[in-house]
C-alpha cells in the first residue's frame, strides 16, 4: 500500500461516524454547557453513548459475526448498521427528552435519527456515503452554534471525499451527495423543530446565515464533481466558475461566509493536486 492510500485509509478510519462523533459532540456539548458547566458531563455522556459507543459496539460485533469489513463495503449489508444507528439516535432523543436536557442536543438526536433513516432508504438503491453524511450533520450543528468557527471543520469535507473515492468505497457522486444531504437536512430540520416547538436553544446563527455557510462549503466540491462527471478537464472553466462563485458570495453573504468559501476551495484544490492524476479532480485544476 503506497503512502497516499495509507493516508486515505487513516482519514477514512478516523472519520468513521461513530469515531468522528466523539470530538464533534464533545465540542457541541461543551458549547451548550457554557452557561452552566455542570450540565456538560451528562450532555457528553449521553452523546458519547448514543452517537458512538452503543452503535459502534453493536455494528462491530455484527460485522465480525457476519464476516463484513468495518466499512461494511457491500451496499446490501448496510441496512442492519443503519437500523442500529437510527434506533440508537432515537433512544438518545427520548432520553434527552425524559431528562430535560438541552433542547438543541435533544432535537439534534432526532435529526440524526431521521437523517440516518433517510440514508437507509437511499441505500436500498444507491450507496450514498455514510462518512460524508456523518461529517456534515455535527458540523452543521456547530455552524448553527458557532458560525464560521464551526464551519472550519467543513475543511474536512473535500479531504474526506478524496479519501473515500481513492479507497474505492464510493463514487464521486456518492461521496459528495452524502455531505450535501447531511448539511441541508440537518439545517432544515433543526430550524423547523425550533420554529414548530418554539424551542429555547440559546444564541444561534440565523437560518439564512447557516445556509450561506453550507453553500460556501459545498460549492467547489459540487462544481468539481459535475465537471469530472461531464469529463470537462479545462482548468479555465473551473477557475472561471470559482471566480464567479467568489463574486457571488462576496456580494450577497457576510465576509466570514466568503472566507469559508475561499478556504474550502483552497482545500479542494490542494487535495486535488496532492491526489495526483488518478483522482478526477486533478485533471480539472491542472
Amino acid at each position: 500500500m503506497n503512502s497516499k492510500l495509507r493516508i486515505a485509509k487513516t482519514i477514512s478510519t478516523f472519520t468513521n461516524p461513530p469515531i468522528l462523533c466523539i470530538p464533534l459532540f464533545f465540542l457541541i456539548s461543551l458549547v451548550l454547557s457554557l452557561n452552566n458547566l455542570w450540565d456538560f458531563p451528562l450532555l457528553e455522556l449521553v452523546s458519547l453513548v448514543f452517537t458512538s459507543i452503543l452503535p459502534m459496539t453493536i455494528i462491530l460485533y455484527w460485522a465480525k459475526k457476519s464476516g463484513n469489513d468495518r466499512d461494511i463495503s457491500n451496499r446490501q449489508d448496510r441496512f442492519t448498521p443503519l437500523v442500529v444507528g437510527t434506533v440508537s439516535y432515537f433512544i438518545g432523543f427520548l432520553l434527552c427528552l425524559t431528562l430535560g436536557l438541552h433542547n438543541f442536543l435533544t432535537f439534534l438526536f432526532l435529526c440524526y435519527s431521521i437523517n440516518t433513516f433517510i440514508v437507509m432508504i437511499i441505500t436500498t438503491r444507491w450507496k450514498i456515503s455514510i462518512h460524508t453524511t456523518g461529517l456534515s450533520g455535527p458540523v452543521c450543528a456547530l455552524i448553527i452554534l458557532l458560525g464560521p468557527i464551526g464551519a472550519l471543520f467543513a475543511l474536512l469535507y473535500p479531504i474526506l471525499i478524496w479519501s473515500r473515492v481513492t479507497l474505492k468505497k464510493h463514487t464521486m457522486a456518492q461521496a459528495i451527495a452524502g455531505g450535501v444531504q447531511g448539511f441541508f437536512l440537518t439545517a432544515i430540520e433543526m430550524f423547523l423543530f425550533i420554529s414548530i416547538f418554539n424551542l429555547n436553544v440559546g444564541n444561534i446563527y440565523p437560518f439564512l446565515y447557516v445556509i450561506g455557510f453550507i453553500l460556501a462549503i459545498i460549492f467547489t466540491p459540487v462544481v468539481l464533481g459535475i465537471l469530472s462527471y461531464r469529463k470537462i478537464s479545462n482548468p479555465l472553466i473551473f477557475y472561471l466558475v470559482v471566480i464567479i462563485g467568489f463574486c457571488f458570495f462576496l456580494a450577497v453573504t457576510p465576509i466570514d461566509v466568503t472566507l469559508i468559501y475561499v478556504l474550502v476551495t483552497l482545500a479542494s484544490i490542494y487535495i486535488s493536486y496532492y491526489a495526483g492524476e488518478r483522482f478526477a479532480w486533478n485533471k480539472i485544476i491542472m
